[in-house]
């Protein structure tokens, strides 16, 4: 099966790229999930292979049920060591942007990654990339970062070499960014590189425990909580919402990846095409955090756009409200009647 992605001319100045450059870095956006982790500790230990010794930095916190990933020991928080970080930018000859599509999306690491000397390349799955790059490698028709890490590594020859380091991040990303290979992933060619994956002797089933039934007692009583309590059911508009505020964030031990995968759960409901959570941020006032899910051809990316200041894919995507929740909920309920049309 033919799953190249790269033409001749890419494919060699890539090659020759790795192999001139010394210090090399690889970044991801904020609040990294399943699959910017994966592919960048899968492209890192890709990279290890052909003599090279890159630095993963992150721009933040990321879930707690990915810490048992290989490798996740190296990385480098920007929030935690910004000095070091900098420094690391400032001598970097190459940089790998991995999983976003623009600068804003690192952050308080956006001036290190704008600022640097060093060739950047991007590989992204999300729409309208405009990181400044020598090589853009995008392709948001593809279900994750980690795919396309997989067929660069493939067409590049260097999979024979890879081992579970590099198999376990990979499909674990492939799995999160699909909800389980649940959405996204209809394409043959996805089975294909799963079914390469487990050459590796990679335990699927071990993962899928990892990540999914790795939560605290405190997560599953929020998960109840807010499926009871808090969600809002509109069956009009075939579409439903819940809110998390700061104080129940606290009432229930709240940690980095404890809201993961709750704004899925609603999609349960028969007939239901939207699902939305808006949460409170942590730490900033009137900051609250957007996470859409949607079925069939429901645009959730274009809803993000309009009224969330965010964007992302046709079915899962995210944003952010600069207010309170109250105000937020109010946008909310504004944007599910200006897409009544499409949810009836």
């Amino acid at each position: 099966m033919n799953i190249d992605i790269l033409n001749g001319d890419q494919l060699a100045y890539l090659s020759r790229l790795i192999t001139n450059s010394q210090n090399i870095i690889i970044t991801c956006h904020r609040s990294p999930d399943g699959d910017a982790i994966g592919s960048c500790l899968g492209w890192a230990e890709f990279l290890r292979t052909q003599g090279k010794d890159p630095v993963v930095i992150v721009p933040d916190q990321f879930p707690d049920f990915l810490q048992w990933l290989p490798n996740t020991e190296k990385i480098v928080r920007y929030d935690k060591h910004r000095d070091k970080s900098d420094m690391l930018f400032k001598i970097a000859d190459l940089v790998f942007c991995l999983d976003f599509n623009t600068p804003s999306r690192v952050d308080e690491m956006e001036q290190a990654l704008i600022s640097t000397q060093a060739t950047r390349v991007l590989i992204d799955h999300h729409l309208s990339p405009d990181v400044p790059a020598s090589l853009t490698i995008s392709h948001p028709e593809m279900s994750s970062t980690c795919e396309l890490v997989f067929r660069i590594v493939w067409q590049m020859g260097c999979f024979e070499k890879q081992g579970k380091h590099f198999a376990i991040p990979i499909y674990c990303g492939m799995m999160t960014d699909t909800g389980g290979f649940t959405f996204n992933s209809t394409r043959p060619e996805i089975f294909f590189i799963i079914s390469q994956l487990l050459t590796k002797r990679i335990d699927k089933d071990k993962i899928y425990r990892n990540v999914y039934h790795n939560y605290s007692e405190n997560r599953i009583r929020l998960m109840g909580y807010v499926m009871y309590e808090k969600l809002r059911y509109l069956p009009e508009y075939h579409a439903s919402y819940y809110t998390i505020t700061r104080e129940e964030q606290r009432r229930f031990n709240f940690i980095k990846g404890d809201a993961e995968g709750l704004v899925n759960i609603p999609q349960q409901i028969k007939g239901l095409r939207l699902s939305i959570s808006l949460r409170e941020d942590t730490e900033k006032d009137n900051v609250v955090w957007v996470s859409l899910r949607s079925v069939d051809d429901f645009p959730c990316n274009k809803m993000a756009e309009q009224f969330f200041n965010g964007g992302g894919h046709l079915n899962a995507s995210g944003g952010r409200i600069n207010g309170t929740i109250s105000e937020a909920e109010q946008v909310v309920r504004q944007a599910i009647e200006a897409y009544a049309g499409l949810l009836k």
